[in-house]
């Protein structure tokens, strides 16, 4: 499977068009980063990301699981999820940015991407098996998803999606659309 800028942009046109998540990502993604950059939020902004890192399955995500860590999310002090997304939003360092996020109930590398994401879209980018295995099925990454999700995994995924980023000069954002639209429709048959 090949992923050129002509593909991203025809995955991406069929996200708008049939993903019914798109128009409130849309404004998040507008909106978020300087919200959580500059400490303008609540709580519901960042119960909302929690949330959408598996709502965005449509159901296809274990519930049971899915609440856990939800709920895990939920007993946290608005304060310490303050100061975790402070420091992430005002460091480059990778490492740095997941320590103070998965330190967090529930939250783990794969949450901890989702917030980064709405922190930083152009530095991060969510994670996920869909979005692995396109960039596995497209050679962007050698191996299947891991079992066990580590901050040194998702660095190897943000290597690969910068690489299909720069290749297709396509923002993380569209790249994102472009991989979970791709698996739906060319993987998930």
């Amino acid at each position: 499977m090949m992923l050129s800028a002509e593909d991203i942009d025809r995955y991406v046109e069929q996200y708008q068009a049939v993903e019914p998540l798109y128009p409130v990502e849309s404004e998040a993604i507008e909106t978020l980063p300087t919200a959580l950059q500059t400490g303008e939020y609540g709580w519901k902004d960042t119960e909302w990301i929690v949330q959408w890192c598996f709502r965005r399955y449509l159901g296809d995500y274990p519930d049971t699981d899915r609440r856990r860590i939800e709920d895990a999310f939920a007993t946290e002090s608005f304060e310490l999820v303050h100061t975790a997304i402070s420091t992430a939003a005002d460091t480059d360092d990778l490492h740095t940015a997941a320590d103070a996020l998965t330190a967090l109930s529930g939250v783990d590398i794969y949450v901890a991407s989702a917030l980064l994401f709405f922190i930083s879209p152009e530095q991060y980018l969510v994670i996920g098996p869909r979005e692995w295995e396109v960039l596995s099925e497209s050679g962007f990454l050698d191996r299947t998803y891991p079992a066990s999700l580590t901050i040194d995994a998702y660095q190897e995924y943000l290597t690969a999606c910068t690489q299909l980023a720069t290749e297709t000069d396509r923002s993380f954002w569209e790249c994102y659309m472009g991989l979970w639209q791709c698996w739906k429709s060319e993987v998930d048959h």
